[in-house]
């Protein structure tokens, strides 16, 4: 085997042997053959040794050779030998010496391979959160590794402000929600901005204490904007809200009132009462099962959607949605007509309500509960279901698992989670979110002089619309502006135009409305938009507005002041976004 030449220098080491106070490491022989072929039995055995050394430096070398810099600072410094003529007795003690020497150039070279293969740097979920902005840098997770992207933030496809959401956070919640990022060139890329892995020894963040009665609530999207977390409500970003006609489960909002229950589905039942004189039916998810399968698209609203533009102008009770509190899904399940029926149930000529209550409760055993109009519930056209399904899937826990009612265009309160029991009664359900919450008042109305017995509650409700890109305050590109959005109308009325401004109101452009069809009567769900307008020359920033016209042509009112109420529902005035203009 025929040595590689390098040029090393000399490195002066420090002899052990008496009468040997140095001796100097010169270029390498060009083969083992050149060493005196004598026979010697000492000379032998210290040959074999060479012959491994150098087999042992060869191997070395090659392992090396990645992991040390080619530069002058960091050269391989392998020794090389030099056997000459010398009598017998010297030239074994320098055989020797050479060996040692070798030895110690060896450990120095592994120690100096070893220093420059790094090892990764260590972080905690903590370091990892703390890095969530431009300024701080952006960092985001992926398995056990860390990577900086703020490089790649402006480069990203989906546009930066969704990379940003899991800036300081996990990849995968997002990366599961579009398939894209499953292709091997997505890896490639990110991993040329991986710089360290997270602590082994870093634990999660530890769970509620097993008192609490919120300490079993499911993991949630880090996507989601909360607004409290006991009882858990949170709302999609915008610019994820209008990304797909229809919401992926993980994002869709979550509006609860109570802890969620943990449900078995082998030992759940449904309670249906019957009327007078019939026996109660008691039913399992595979009874439910046994009905005609129906399927529809609805979109649901809290009736809270956008309070936070109400509480800017005066002080409000409830959380502080923004203009996420909405969402829209495929749901299947069994009519709630047939299940009714087959409880022995009909419609009836004086007024009944259909009551259902949840099995959430409070620690007091109060559960959550609403109603609807018994004509509603029995029109096979209102098409009220009692849903197992969302998006092709069971129902995720935080939505209702197993079972959960959807009322089309209706308001989301009377959408009941965790069913466990449906009855027909004279009057509307004595839950209090149906007789003391979800009602509109007068703007004078205050605290001190509400009557929630002088007000219904809240069912259909009115056309809405809202921007969700751009958003407050973001820079927009001179020349073209691409605004999108959101349109609904309760009781199943169709969106038939959306109309935005760039002055506020002053002119007037017609979106383009998504080509996804609504039936008369029977629009349940939403329409989404968008308008590409040009952004008139000179402007330094634009002040966005929408607002949606439905088929009853009912239109949203231009400001919030008109229809303000102490409880910040039923907000739908002018949705207004304030933008900047690029220079």
């Amino acid at each position: 085997m025929v040595a590689r030449k390098e040029r090393v220098g000399q490195i002066p080491l420090v002899s052990p042997f008496p009468g040997e106070t140095k001796f100097q490491l010169k270029e390498p022989v060009a083969s083992q053959g050149e060493v005196d072929p004598r026979p010697s039995p000492v000379r032998n055995v210290l040959l074999r040794r060479l012959s491994f050394s150098s087999r042992l430096k060869s191997t070395h070398s090659r392992l090396c050779i990645q992991a040390c810099s080619t530069n002058d600072s960091s050269q391989h410094q392998c020794p090389s030998l030099a056997f000459s003529t010398e009598n017998s007795s010297t030239r074994g003690w320098r055989v020797m010496g050479t060996l040692l020497g070798l030895g110690a150039v060896l450990a120095y070279h592994d120690h100096r391979c070893r220093a420059a293969q790094k090892s990764p740097h260590i972080y905690t979920r903590e370091e990892v959160k703390s890095h969530s902005s431009p300024e701080t840098r952006i960092w985001v997770t992926l398995g056990s590794e860390v990577f900086d992207v703020t490089d790649f933030v402006d480069l990203h496809p989906g546009g930066p402000s969704k990379l940003m959401l899991a800036a300081g956070g996990p990849l995968e919640p997002f990366w599961a929600l579009y398939a894209v990022h499953s292709q091997s060139h997505v890896r490639e890329i990110l991993a040329q901005y991986k710089i360290g892995e997270l602590s082994p020894e870093d634990k999660l963040p530890p769970t509620l204490k097993t008192s609490d009665p919120y300490a079993n609530d499911p993991v949630r999207h880090p996507a989601l904007k909360v607004n409290s977390q006991r009882p858990f409500n949170a709302e999609p970003p915008p610019e994820l809200l209008t990304e797909t006609y229809i919401t992926p489960n993980p994002i869709f909002f979550t509006r609860n009132h109570l802890p969620v229950p943990n449900l078995d589905p082998d030992t759940y039942r449904l309670h249906i009462v019957g009327p007078p004189g019939r026996k109660p039916l008691s039913l399992s998810l595979d009874d439910l099962h046994q009905f005609p399968k129906h399927e529809i698209t609805v979109t649901l609203q809290c009736a809270g959607n956008r309070r936070s533009e109400m509480s800017q102008l005066k002080e409000v009770r409830g959380l502080e949605w923004r203009t996420g509190a909405i969402s829209t899904a495929r749901w299947a399940g069994a009519r709630l007509c047939d299940v009714l029926a087959k409880a022995g149930h009909q419609l009836r000529a004086t007024e009944a309500h259909v009551c259902f209550e949840g099995l959430d409760s409070d620690p007091t055993g109060t559960a959550y509960g609403a109603s609807i109009p018994l004509a509603r519930a029995m029109d096979p056209e209102a098409e009220v279901l009692l849903a197992y399904e969302m998006n092709g899937q069971p129902l995720p826990r935080d939505h209702g698992f197993p079972v959960r009612v959807v009322v089309p265009g209706v308001v989301g309160a009377r959408h009941v989670k965790w069913l466990g029991k449906v009855s027909v009664e004279p009057e509307e359900s004595h839950s209090h979110w149906q007789r003391r919450d979800y009602k509109g008042f007068c703007p004078s109305v205050d605290w001190d002089s509400v009557d929630f017995d002088s007000s219904p509650s809240i069912q259909e409700l009115p056309v809405q619309s809202a921007i969700t890109e751009p958003k407050e305050g973001e820079m927009v590109e001179a020349g073209e502006v691409t605004v999108k959005g959101y349109a609904w109308s309760g009781g199943g009325r169709a969106v038939i135009r959306v109309d935005v401004s760039l002055d506020g109101g002053l002119t007037w452009q017609v979106a383009e409305l998504d080509r996804e069809e609504q039936r008369p009567r029977k629009a349940w769900a939403w329409r989404l938009w968008q308008l590409q307008a040009p952004v008139p020359p000179g402007k330094k920033e634009l002040n966005i507005v929408c607002k949606a016209v439905d088929d009853s042509y009912n239109v949203q009112p231009d400001t919030v002041g008109p229809i303000w109420n102490l409880r910040g529902v039923l907000s739908n005035a002018w949705h207004r976004v304030h933008v900047r203009v690029a220079s």
